[in-house]
């Protein structure tokens, strides 16, 4: 009864689950044609797990770009093949009386670029196949290390060996190698030993909707209070009113300048917006998301939703 919704819901992801599993689920009950998720969650990790319906999920692409942020709880002295609590325990070392001082200067030495080498246990793929198939039949695949960024790191609750901290990050950034990592700076090794999203593409986990919680909704048909419009998906991507002209050029393909829609300029500078554009309609559906070309002076499409998503 669902199958026409277009739009993303946030869920509350449980532990237990993958994020297949989920997004299979939220299928099941929202009756959509289409389901998918924009930024997977380790099964043992909880938290904000953004679905995108119908053709939101042509969305994800943008979605998974954003800012994420983490709870997590770092048990030190402990190694593990994972770098998480689920994995072989493959080292033990003491665990020194750290005062809070020396924790928070080790944490805070993440802050901003750093190089990070991916997990060998990861769903990034080498030959077409997910590296933890590899690396369960005991012949791992090491990625080159890659650049994330640390926006934020501090200190919920220290009661060692467990460290609470919170983190704020950019996407495609590894908590349990961050744990992994500042086990090693500390020199005792750790790993994580639990993790919850709190934040994740423009939304926040006080927003998310259980499992349960949806089936109800499905079930009362009041999913549209917690259904999230295409239109306001992409938080911080600047936006153009389009009028029922530059609305049908749009749908056709024509070119388009900054003539026919002016170069938006308040995308702040730290988001992958910047020269891009979310065209809406005057009833707020959205058209297009367009990528302005300095040096052709036009813009190219990015996608067309020629429908207008209407609800």
């Amino acid at each position: 009864m669902h199958s026409k919704l277009d739009g993303a819901l946030v869920i509350d992801k449980p532990c237990g689950p993958t994020s297949a599993k989920v997004v299979a689920n939220v299928k099941r009950l929202t009756g959509a044609r289409k389901v998918g998720h924009a930024g997977t969650l380790d099964p043992s990790a909880t938290g904000v797990l953004v679905c995108c319906l119908n053709q939101s999920t042509r969305l994800a692409k943008f979605l998974i770009k954003g800012k994420k942020a983490y709870e997590a709880i770092l048990q030190l002295g402990v190694e593990t093949d994972t770098q998480d609590a689920t994995g072989k325990v493959i080292a033990e070392k003491p665990v020194p009386p750290f005062d809070s001082d020396r924790i928070r200067t080790v944490l805070n030495g993440f802050i901003g670029q750093i190089q990070q080498q991916p997990p060998v246990f990861s769903a990034l793929k080498h030959n077409g196949r997910s590296l933890y198939t590899y690396a369960r039949k005991g012949q791992p695949v090491y990625k080159p290390p890659r650049q994330v960024h640390i926006y934020q790191i501090k200190i919920l609750s220290l009661a060692l060996p467990k460290i609470h901290f919170e983190v704020i990050c950019s996407a495609g950034t590894y908590i349990r190698t961050l744990c992994a990592d500042i086990g090693l700076k500390l020199g005792c090794g750790g790993h994580l030993k639990q993790l919850r999203r709190t934040y994740s593409s423009g939304f926040s986990v006080n927003k998310a909707v259980t499992l349960d919680a949806l089936e109800i909704l499905c079930q009362t048909d009041t999913l549209d209070t917690q259904l999230i419009p295409m239109a306001g998906l992409i938080k911080k991507m600047p936006c153009f009113i389009a009028d029922k002209w530059l609305v049908q050029a749009l749908i056709q393909g024509r070119p388009m300048t900054v003539h026919e829609v002016p170069l938006q300029q308040n995308a702040p500078i730290n988001t992958p917006w910047v020269n891009h554009v979310q065209v809406i309609d005057e009833k707020n559906h959205l058209i297009a998301i367009l990528i302005y070309r300095k040096e052709r002076g036009r813009y190219d499409y990015c996608c067309v939703f020629p429908n207008g998503n209407a609800q």
